[in-house]
């Protein structure tokens, strides 16, 4: 939701020519092809205005959706999000996270930020999450994957002291997958992530002090499934057999975290939610 109270969706039409295959080609790890788009709603959500669509600044070809749009304190509007290889594996600027930019509340997207990218030693950067720090910088997690192993690494950040251009990747000191992160209040961050090494969905609490995540505390909240995507089968056929994951989060009122994530339970997919006391 944006300061004036607009709730924004961003989405996409995906396009399958067979309707037997999925939105994923297993043997090359390529995304079917897609048009990207933004939705509004004055009401909340009660009634959305018709989509507004999306000419990226760069060639995807396709990409991956993993975050909300996120208003910043300057009045930019980023969409956080990775570029992801064509259905038959074309990758012309790899598989990196970052972010499209709109100075015009979502009506065009003209230019773009590079958040993480080491595709060229085979690094896929995806499912990254962003926040605005109390001083304005911007603070960004992903899910670091080798396609080459198979294996996830542990969780970078990045920080863009001028809102504009990210550091180096970091360590978080978490192994984690999926991740997502909210500023509380106090300028504390809490993520909540699918750990690499146990199973579960975890929540960790860390803070910034000055460029460096600093971890305070962690427990699981949700151990419903094993974690996924250990490097032991394609990562097309991995990716599509987790289990749960896209954990989601929201500051309260009141101080409390509202989380909500998807799960696979006895065959049945399901959302789940909680309500997080920091």
């Amino acid at each position: 939701m944006t300061r004036d109270g607009t709730v924004v969706a961003l989405g996409a039409y995906i396009f399958r020519n067979d309707p037997e295959q999925g939105l994923l080609n297993h043997q090359t790890f390529g995304y079917a092809p897609m048009q990207m788009f933004v939705m509004r709603s004055a009401d909340g959500g009660r009634t959305w205005d018709a989509p507004s669509f999306i000419e990226p600044p760069l060639v995807g070809p396709s990409f991956e959706l993993c975050h909300p749009i996120l208003e910043l304190s300057d009045g930019r509007w980023l969409a956080p999000m990775s570029t992801w290889k064509g259905w038959n594996g074309e990758a012309p600027n790899g598989m990196k996270a970052i972010a499209l930019i709109s100075t015009d509340r979502g009506r065009s997207w003209p230019t773009y930020l590079d958040v993480m990218d080491d595709y060229a030693n085979g690094v896929i950067h995806f499912e990254q999450s962003m926040v605005e720090l109390p001083d304005r910088r911007l603070l960004a997690v992903a899910w670091a994957y080798n396609e080459k192993t198979g294996r996830s690494q542990p969780t970078p950040y990045a920080i863009a002291n001028d809102g504009r251009k990210f550091s180096p990747r970091r360590r978080t000191g978490l192994h984690g997958q999926t991740a997502k992160i909210v500023c509380l209040p106090d300028g504390r961050i809490l993520c909540l992530y699918r750990r690499d090494d146990k199973p579960g969905l975890w929540a960790n609490l860390a803070c910034i002090e000055g460029d460096n995540w600093v971890n305070l505390a962690e427990a699981p909240v949700w151990q419903g499934a094993a974690s996924g995507m250990q490097g032991e089968a394609a990562a097309g056929d991995e990716l599509s057999n987790l289990k749960f994951g896209f954990p989601r989060l929201i500051v309260l009122p009141d101080g409390d975290v509202f989380a909500a994530f998807w799960c696979c339970e006895d065959c049945v997919n399901n959302i789940r939610w909680m309500r997080l006391q920091v």
